[in-house]
């Protein structure tokens, strides 16, 4: 079972990632936290789902404690991206990196989601390319930080592409961290999948939602823990 393991990682290790990354980047602006957040938009998703899951973003979003936990860190700023995702090959950027910093400012990015239409409309399940995707956006993006995190939301575990592990060991290979938000429905295993296979890195911590109805609060619940940080989260609810 280790071999396997070792393999995998190894592998994992060897493989290009989806962009060229420049060997000196410009300066960079600094933020405490880069959040990368990764929607599942498969053909699993059925349109009132994607509205649902759509509409949960930007309401937490639109939460007046986002925002305050973000005026709480050192430098009072995020950089905060949207993508949504499915097979190997569909990767689409909702809402570019962008700097939060205001009200205003995280108001307008969810404002940007909701208007923005539906681009991913089928695929499978390619959980290790979106993560991959994922590492690659944060690399090449123009903010840098301490925290760099990927948010990771899906409806089932792999069925298409590179499996979860391997985009995983990428991802701490680079110390990036990789949280997740299963859609259990009706498969509680998901849950399980998750942390054993797609979360990872400093502080990685995944928040169940049991059905697309009670996507917003989860979101809300696992903004506010990214956000404030790991370290931080016991200060931050005082």
């Amino acid at each position: 079972m280790m071999n396997r393991i070792w393999i995998v990682l190894l592998l994992a290790l060897s493989l290009p990632l989806p962009l060229s990354w420049p060997a000196a980047a410009q300066e960079k602006i600094k933020v405490d936290l880069e959040l990368n957040l990764m929607a599942d938009g498969s053909g699993s998703i059925e349109y009132d789902e994607f509205l649902l899951q759509r509409r949960g973003y930007a309401k937490a979003l639109f939460d007046r404690r986002v925002i305050d936990s973000i005026r709480f860190g050192p430098k009072g700023r995020i950089a905060l991206a949207y993508v949504e995702w499915s097979g190997p090959e569909f990767k689409e950027k909702i809402v570019q990196w962008t700097m939060i910093q205001t009200k205003q400012d995280i108001e307008a990015f969810a404002k940007r989601l909701e208007d923005h239409p539906r681009e991913v409309f089928y695929g499978g399940t390619a959980l290790g390319d979106a993560i991959l995707y994922g590492v690659s956006s944060l690399e090449t993006n123009k903010f840098v930080s301490d925290r760099r995190v990927i948010d990771l939301s899906a409806d089932g575990s792999d069925k298409d592409g590179l499996d979860a592990v391997v985009g995983r060991a990428q991802a701490l290979a680079r110390r990036i961290t990789v949280n997740g938000l299963p859609i259990v429905g009706e498969w509680p295993e998901l849950e399980i999948f998750f942390k054993e296979n797609a979360i990872g890195g400093p502080g990685a911590f995944y928040v169940p939602a049991y059905d697309f109805r009670d996507f917003e609060i989860a979101v809300r619940k696992k903004l506010i823990r990214e956000i404030v940080g790991y370290d931080n989260v016991a200060t931050a609810g005082r």
